[in-house]
């Protein structure tokens, strides 16, 4: 059948899973770093997806596709609703013990522009489920640094703009990215970059992946 359906245009992608994030029907995935439409029959043609893009890579046209299968649709959310058993990562005792955090706000949006704690800090820059998700996170990535947390998923906000501003008003010696395998949290290390570029900064930065099983990828 002939109908209204979305295109993406990869030479636009940036990768950052935006549109994955707002595909409530999950027609769009993440392939080798680019968003693709990988089932044609999930996507309802009402673009959802469209404004999340931060490079319009993203139209409608209208072709040759399958009709939107709804039914099929409720069941593969239904299916991913199934609790994921997660294996227990192996801690040492001292995992045990009160834990690394020094600053307060952690949070991106309630953090203090301007600061004495980012004067030679190591910032270490988390979306806020790695640390469920590696059980020696403390230990691992935030004793010794100040910690920043924030979620691009339910924030529904660039933290460009608010990081900019932390890495230009203050001497920040590294930055450190923690970040999950699932698209929504391509959006923090994007920020980030955005944010080095708009402050004119030349600060070492490092990105780490964590799965969701709390193994660490990169």
């Amino acid at each position: 059948m002939i109908r209204r359906i979305i295109r993406i245009n990869e030479e636009k992608c940036n990768g950052c899973g935006l549109c994955a994030q707002a595909c409530h029907e999950g027609a769009i995935g993440m392939v080798d770093g680019k968003a693709r439409l990988l089932r044609e029959d999930y996507c309802d043609g009402l673009g959802d997806c469209l404004p999340a893009c931060p490079t319009g890579a993203i139209t409608f046209e209208e072709r040759e596709a399958p009709a939107y299968d709804e039914a099929a649709v409720l069941a593969a959310k239904k299916a991913k609703t199934q609790v994921k058993t997660v294996r227990p990562t192996a801690v040492s005792a001292a995992a045990e013990k009160p834990g690394h955090l020094h600053n307060w706000p952690v949070q991106i949006k309630l953090a203090p522009v301007q600061s004495a704690m980012y004067d030679g800090a190591d910032l270490l820059i988390a979306a806020d489920c790695t640390a469920f998700a590696h059980g020696d996170f403390h230990r691992r990535f935030i004793r010794g640094r100040v910690v920043l947390i924030g979620c691009p998923k339910l924030d529904a906000v660039s933290y460009a703009e608010k990081l900019a501003e932390i890495f230009a008003g203050n001497d920040i010696r590294s930055i450190t990215v923690a970040r999950m395998t699932v698209p929504c949290c391509g959006g923090l290390p994007m920020a980030v970059r955005n944010a080095l570029q708009m402050s004119g900064k030349k600060i070492p930065l490092e990105t780490v992946v964590i799965d969701t099983d709390g193994r660490i990828l990169d």
